[in-house]
């Protein structure tokens, strides 16, 4: 039997005023009910913690924790943790995001059954419903937990990390619950690239890290492609044993081989430098000069970095044609025109993408800076960095060791708007992604 015309819009209205009300004027009585419930432990919730969430986001506290003398005793009284508030506000907020999504589905929901039953149709029971469910949108339904861990265990942090850049979270001052914390605007961003203090540490951070980014991508990318032509040419025998002595550098845990080279290139007694004086050589201070300790890091990032490109590029060297090889020769082509307007473009046109990733991804290199020279040497006009640490690094070390979280922060977002800049405007003139476009 056909509903009157208008159904859909009669569900979908009383559904937008409480969620169920357009299920139950649809006949689907247990769906409804379950809804209603539903919606009122969402509203209890947003009642209760919103106007509070609000409060805290906007305010960041407004009493600090003190030491009240009762009688003769100091007793504690508790007052806003300004963090904390940020956390339980940032989190509330995204209940509320939640809330209106589904409320969005409902409404939704409601109006498509009333459609449905204007056209005569029957409205799914319960029962039917799930199995509805079960059978077109269980992805959906499988993808709804994951899909809300990463909405509160990694957006939500995300979008801590960015608020944090525009307040004074930092010590001494500024660390609840002692002291509250405060929104200043652009501020710390301004004295990032203004304030002398700061903006010298962070231009030259900023410049050895581009300029590391650029050696080490560079670097690995055209050894590893080296290593896997000579490996690859025809007179070479046993190329298993080679590819496997190459690739052990990378099999091992990157912590140990950091580990184990800070110990070998270490200035006092250090193999290495050993090995120098036996041959009349003096004694290179690896990691306690400046330009050396930098000149160190790369060279591990290459005993590291190379055998991951070699093993890349050695299985795109596999797929070329050898007719185009053959065809070449015919035309009197030489090796190196061969390589030229044969194996290289392959290569770039397979790797191109890979190669931004290894830039993106050594902008953020941690590991061989941390664990070879920890940032070290010291330099004296650097504030809380040291003369080889990355942006990373020294976000690290503002964060961990010295509380400025409000300047890590903004050096966070600094990073990404860098990184992501860069890849993007890198990825869209390869090759690989002009006629992917084209396909598309």
């Amino acid at each position: 039997m056909k509903a009157s015309p208008g159904t859909g819009k009669k569900a979908a209205v009383l559904s937008a005023l409480f969620w169920g009300l357009g299920q139950l004027f649809n006949r689907q009585y247990l769906k409804g009910i379950l809804l209603m419930l539903l919606e009122a432990v969402g509203l209890f919730y947003l009642i209760n913690y919103l106007p509070r969430a609000i409060w805290g986001i906007y305010t960041l506290g407004t009493q600090t924790s003190q030491m009240v003398k009762v009688g003769r005793v100091y007793k504690p009284v508790h007052g806003d943790h300004s963090i904390h508030l940020l956390i339980t506000g940032l989190i509330t907020l995204l209940v509320l995001f939640i809330f209106i999504w589904i409320y969005v589905l409902v409404v939704k929901d409601a109006k498509a059954v009333g459609k449905l039953r204007e056209e005569g149709k029957k409205p799914n029971n319960f029962l039917e419903s799930l199995a509805y469910v079960k059978e077109t949108k269980f992805a959906y339904l499988f993808l709804a937990l994951p899909a809300t861990a990463v909405l509160f265990f990694t957006i939500m942090p995300i979008i801590f990390m960015i608020l944090l850049a525009f307040t004074n979270y930092s010590a001494p001052d500024h660390v609840p619950p002692k002291n509250l914390v405060s929104w200043v605007g652009f501020q710390n961003f301004v004295d990032l690239l203004q304030l002398g203090t700061w903006s010298g540490t962070f231009y030259g951070v900023l410049t050895w890290t581009i300029i590391w980014a650029i050696l080490a991508t560079v670097t690995c990318y055209f050894g590893g492609i080296l290593v896997a032509l000579l490996i690859q040419q025809p007179g070479v025998k046993m190329k298993t044993m080679w590819r496997t002595i190459f690739i052990i550098p990378y099999a091992i845990p990157q912590m140990l081989s950091f580990l184990i080279m800070k110990n070998m290139f270490n200035g006092e007694f250090g193999p290495i430098n050993q090995y120098l004086s036996y041959f009349g050589l003096g004694k290179l201070p690896w990691l306690s000069d400046p330009f050396w300790a930098k000149v160190t890091v790369l060279i591990v990032n290459m005993w590291v970095g190379i055998p991951v490109t070699m093993v890349l590029v050695i299985g795109i060297l596999t797929t070329i044609p050898k007719d185009m090889y053959e065809a070449a020769e015919v035309d009197g082509a030489t090796a190196w025109h061969k390589f030229k307007a044969i194996t290289m473009p392959m290569i770039l046109y397979s790797t191109a993408p890979i190669l931004i990733g290894q830039f993106a991804g050594n902008i953020n290199n941690f590991n061989v800076i941390f664990l070879l020279t920890n940032g070290n040497p010291p330099n004296g006009e650097y504030q809380y960095a040291g003369s080889t640490d990355l942006l990373v690094t020294w976000l690290y070390k503002l964060t961990l060791d010295n509380n400025k979280y409000n300047i890590a922060a903004a050096i966070g977002i600094i990073i990404f708007i860098i990184v992501a800049s860069l890849s993007i405007w890198s990825y869209r003139r390869t090759k690989s992604f002009k006629e992917e476009d084209m396909i598309q």
